[in-house]
């Protein structure tokens, strides 16, 4: 008897169609308020509740999760469609207890999607766990993140059609906000986009890839495994350091260069962490000391994680999205402009090449430059915090000729309340620099067609 992938088989296919047709008639927030749609409605979500039932066997380690979704579907349509509430269903899916390479997972709520929609529609997806050995001796030892969930895309709704390359459990549409136990990239997405881009703009560029780099843009599978090493690190670094009171920043309305200094913070750790990986075993190896497997790809994938937060972030994250307080797209500009600043990267004769041996040492020397400004936070107040954290921006980055807290804020806003620093910082405080204006123009498309990308789309 042939077995039937999930993502053909024939009632994840009603699944989708139902999902679409449910999606049809929630307004943003969920909920279905036209009674002239909800027999509809309930019909379909009819066909969602047997198709998850039909599908469960497959997903034996979701059992719970399952069940209790089916639950929460059913109950929405008795009671009316209003906003939905789908807290049972969320606290049963447990996915960091199953960190197990190929592992599988379906996934359905009524969710808003990051980088996609903002509307909290009905969405489901059909995922695989990517949890390489050695990403578990990692996280087994120095860097533990037992909230960190490495995902592949198999198969998703419209709202995964998309930017969106996470999946938190913040986005669900609930009663109440439990404790969040899990919080999931998907790397193949990740890895795919970061390939196509920067064998693009490598191309335009006329940049010469390093050897390790050119196996890592020709290879996917290589590509996920670096970006699970490079996000565990990133994304366990939020919670450490000498960090502001609140690093995240939640249900803060502030300026959004902060933003950029904190993702960029986070992955200049795992820069820097990578580079002490290398060096350590890189010198176990020259003392002939036998590495373990595990061991051996570590050190392989300490060296990608570092070309691809070089390359991501100064091709892709620089340029793509608009430039209304696009705080990943300042970040890239600023990882850029520091290594040509330092002399470790260079524009010359219409090509752009690297020091190599002496980035890393400029990279380390940029993320000190945030941790010290981390560092001193703590002993200022936060509105004297934030004019620090924009001298350090302008410092690299030349902010727009109108910017009014490039000229000094006026001292109505320099007395009044947080409200008006925010409100002064322009949708572009820092524009896109001539290299960078040139080097969109050339990827826009390509970037643009990196939209609901997965893993084996190249």
């Amino acid at each position: 008897m042939t077995t039937i992938s999930v993502e053909r088989h024939p009632a994840w296919l009603r699944l989708k169609d139902a999902v679409t047709a449910v999606q049809a008639v929630q307004t943003q927030d969920g909920s279905i308020p036209d009674p002239d749609d909800h027999a509809a409605a309930a019909q379909q979500v009819a066909v969602i509740t047997a198709a998850i039932d039909e599908l469960a066997p497959q997903f034996p380690h979701d059992a719970d999760y399952l069940a209790a979704a089916v639950i929460d579907f059913r109950r929405w349509a008795t009671e009316g469609f209003g906003v939905p509430d789908f807290l049972d269903s969320l606290v049963a899916f447990q996915p960091q207890r199953h960190r197990v390479d190929g592992l599988r997972h379906l996934v359905i709520f009524p969710m808003y999607t990051q980088n996609g929609s903002r509307d909290r529609h009905v969405e489901a997806l059909l995922v695989e766990v990517i949890w390489p050995e050695f990403v578990a001796h990692l996280e087994a030892g120095d860097y533990s993140n037992k909230l960190f969930v490495s995902l592949r895309l198999l198969d998703f709704t419209s709202g995964y059609d998309t930017n969106s390359a996470v999946l938190f459990p913040e986005t669900v549409a609930m009663r109440e906000i439990p404790t969040f136990t899990w919080g999931a990239i998907f790397q193949d997405r990740e890895s795919a986009r970061f390939r196509r881009v920067v064998r693009a703009a490598a191309d335009v560029t006329k940049l010469a890839l390093p050897p390790d780099a050119e196996a890592m843009v020709a290879d996917q599978e290589l590509a996920e495994r670096a970006f699970v090493m490079w996000d565990l690190i990133h994304d366990r670094t939020h919670m450490r350091g000498d960090l502001p009171f609140d690093p995240f920043m939640i249900k803060q309305r502030m300026p959004y260069f902060l933003y950029s200094l904190e993702e960029l913070r986070c992955d200049l750790t795992a820069f820097t962490e990578c580079v002490r990986i290398e060096q350590r075993l890189s010198a176990r190896k020259t003392a002939a000391e036998l590495l373990s497997p595990a061991e051996e790809e570590t050190l392989r994938h300490a060296r990608l994680v570092q070309y691809a937060v070089i390359f991501d972030r100064i091709f892709r994250f620089a340029i793509t999205g608009t430039r209304v307080r696009n705080y990943d797209g300042v970040g890239g500009q600023l990882l850029f402009a520091w290594l040509h600043q330092h002399h470790v990267l260079h524009w010359t004769d219409t090509a752009l090449a690297f020091d190599w041996d002496d980035v890393p040492a400029a990279v380390v020397a940029l993320g000190e430059q945030i941790n010290d400004l981390y560092w001193r936070s703590i002993d200022r107040p936060k509105l004297t915090h934030w004019l620090a954290a924009y001298e350090l921006v302008r410092s690299v980055l030349a902010p727009h000729p109108a910017s009014v807290w490039a000229r000094g804020l006026p001292e109505e806003i320099l007395a009044g309340p947080p409200k008006g620093y925010t409100d002064a910082v322009l949708d572009d405080e820092f524009p896109l620099s001539m290299f960078y204006e040139a080097l969109d123009k050339k990827l826009r498309d390509v970037i643009a067609s990196t939209s609901g990308i997965r893993g084996d789309d190249d």
